[in-house]
């Protein structure tokens, strides 16, 4: 089974609860992951919590994302 985002809360900083379509939950850091040129605007809180769930996964308005199997994971 493919894991998908169902459901997203942000926690703070650059936290973010998940819950997967496997019933799976938890929360991810994703501060050391903010590298590369799609990935430095999230750097700035304002920008970063500002996620949807688009195609499964988390994403936002610049394009950025993660794949869904890299959060599920990463979760704790």
């Amino acid at each position: 089974m493919i894991p998908w985002v169902i459901d997203a809360k942000y926690i703070g900083s650059y936290a973010v609860w998940l819950r997967f379509n496997d019933g799976a939950e938890g929360t991810i850091d994703l501060s050391c992951e903010l590298e590369g040129e799609i990935f430095e605007p999230l750097k700035e809180v304002s920008c970063f919590k500002k996620f949807k769930i688009r195609g499964h996964t988390l994403s936002w308005d610049n394009g950025a994302d993660f794949a869904p199997e890299f959060l599920r994971e990463g979760i704790t």
